[in-house]
């Protein structure tokens, strides 16, 4: 479970940012093709934020749709997983987005 990993770096960055003062919400926006489970990430972020100051902290998820072009057929395309397939049947996709992980924003007392 790579969700893990990914999690903690999330949490060490908040940390990083906060200091000493209490988080309450952290707000992040992944995207549809990272193959990263939102539900998850929401398992892992309760054990690693245990003892941290952000216990007790809300974990908000948005993802975002991939979206791409086809380079056969010309389509602007949304991509909803991280196979990226044209409905022209074509895998010759541009990915234009859908691949981030970001943090939006963060609640700090």
């Amino acid at each position: 479970m790579h969700e893990l990993a990914i999690t903690q770096s999330v949490v060490d960055e908040v940390r990083s940012r906060a200091g000493s003062r209490p988080v309450h919400r952290v707000r992040l926006r992944v995207g549809a093709l990272t193959a990263i489970a939102p539900g998850s990430m929401l398992f892992c972020f309760d054990l690693v934020t245990a003892g941290t100051v952000l216990e007790g902290a809300t974990l908000d998820i948005e993802v975002s749709p991939g979206q791409g072009t086809c380079r056969s057929c010309g389509a602007s395309v949304t991509l909803p997983d991280p196979l990226p397939l044209c409905p022209c049947g074509s895998a010759d996709v541009a990915v234009l987005a859908g691949r981030e992980l970001t943090i939006v924003s963060m609640e700090v007392g």
